[in-house]
């Protein structure tokens, strides 16, 4: 007999209940989830990764991404990558993990194209292939994927799998920089200060310090402090003025 089909799940509605009502949220995407809703299965899966409305369980997370990617959710086959990747629920399996980034990738998911680009590039997993990673570095790129423009940009910048073109480079860095890629706005504040546009580096370098990750801040704070440049020393100096 086959399950009784049940409306979709109202994303509103079921946003203002995770608010007021965590546990009750649970349920309702659970039983969603139950009846095949790939959607609910996906986010039945975070919500057991993140702890919402239920006790934090990364079994459980991985079970329902490994649902829904199997019934052709491409973020679920990235998400399902991730786990094997970074050991989420499961042992690490990095060429498991290059199996659903590619799967993602191949469903024409950017952020599968990232993550199986970085593989290849690294040879994690899979037999290292930079020209492929650039390949799909430039794919996720032209989707508007942040990291992926900043990489191809970088590969652009030091003629990288690729011929050197320092103009596309900056081109790529600045959409990477207006997409939010703390790196990306990192390297291009570096490019234009070096062309003497100080005052756009400093509007790009504040960006990046304000949402950079600890190992990137590690990286470029002794780098600012060592600046020729007294203002740009400023930001790392006096970091609130």
């Amino acid at each position: 007999m086959s399950t009784p089909s049940r409306p979709p799940l109202d994303a509103d509605a079921l946003a203002a209940r995770l608010r007021s009502d965590p546990q009750a949220a649970f349920a309702e995407v659970r039983d969603a989830a139950l009846h095949g809703q790939v959607g609910a299965q996906l986010l039945l899966a975070q919500m057991y990764m993140d702890g919402k409305g239920t006790a934090r369980d990364a079994e459980a997370a991985l079970l329902w991404y490994a649902t829904a990617a199997n019934n052709g959710d491409a973020v679920a086959m990235n998400m399902l990558g991730r786990c094997h990747e970074l050991g989420q629920g499961t042992a690490i399996d990095l060429a498991l993990a290059a199996v659903w980034y590619r799967r993602a990738a191949d469903a024409g998911l950017d952020w599968g194209m990232y993550n199986h680009a970085n593989l290849l590039a690294t040879g994690r997993g899979v037999a290292q292939d930079r020209r492929q990673a650039l390949a799909l570095y430039t794919r996720a790129a032209h989707l508007g994927h942040a990291k992926s423009m900043n990489l191809l940009a970088r590969h652009l910048e030091d003629g990288l799998e690729t011929a050197r073109d320092p103009q596309a480079a900056l081109a790529w860095y600045r959409r990477a920089a207006e997409a939010g890629d703390f790196r990306g706005q990192a390297n291009y504040a570096s490019i234009v200060l070096q062309q003497g546009r100080i005052d756009e580096a400093l509007h790009w370098l504040r960006l990046a310090l304000a949402h950079g990750s600890p190992a990137f801040m590690a990286h470029i704070v002794p780098q600012l402090a060592t600046s020729p440049h007294p203002r740009v020393r400023a930001l790392v100096e006096h970091p609130a003025d």
